[in-house]
């Protein structure tokens, strides 16, 4: 009987690491997503919106038609270089949670938080050093801001999982 038990409670240890894992993964893939979605958006507006980032309407008053038409061109350029990034970045995050962490490479796991964290860590200080331009702080950050926390909350779930292994 002992056995059966010990084998019962190994078989049911094993599920909930699994579980772990496999929930994890889903966050942190869904936040990928989640960032594919947000840098879309960001291409969207500069084309059929304010020509600014998501949570600007205006620069000192002025909207992208009053600027100097190789200005606000340079603007644009600008915008869909980084939206290609945010995309790209989030195809990364979302195949390596996906594909790897689900499968339990560690390599995976470390790599989308990599990728992740480079990105978020060089573009959002320079939100915070200056007041140059008005910003809606909620639409501006916030979708990002959520979207980094269902990754956390994924990468901890599944870290949980992946050092049992």
């Amino acid at each position: 009987m002992a056995t059966d038990r010990s084998v019962a409670d190994e078989q049911g240890e094993q599920v909930r690491i699994e579980s772990h894992v496999r929930n994890g993964a889903v966050l942190m893939a869904l936040a990928g997503i989640a960032f594919v979605g947000y840098g879309i958006v960001f291409l969207v507006l500069n084309f059929v919106g304010s020509g600014f980032e998501l949570g600007v309407s205006t620069l000192a008053g002025m909207t992208a038609a009053d600027l100097d038409p190789t200005v606000a061109y340079y603007i644009s350029h600008l915008h869909v270089a980084t939206a290609a990034f945010i995309i790209s970045t989030g195809i990364a995050v979302a195949a390596l949670s996906w594909f790897g962490v689900r499968q339990r490479l560690t390599w995976a796991w470390a790599t989308a938080i990599v990728s992740a964290v480079v990105g978020l860590a060089l573009a959002l200080p320079m939100h915070w050093t200056a007041d140059a331009f008005a910003h809606d702080w909620v639409t501006h950050l916030g979708p990002i801001y959520l979207a980094t926390i269902v990754f956390l909350v994924g990468v901890v779930l599944s870290y949980r999982g992946l050092r049992t292994a």
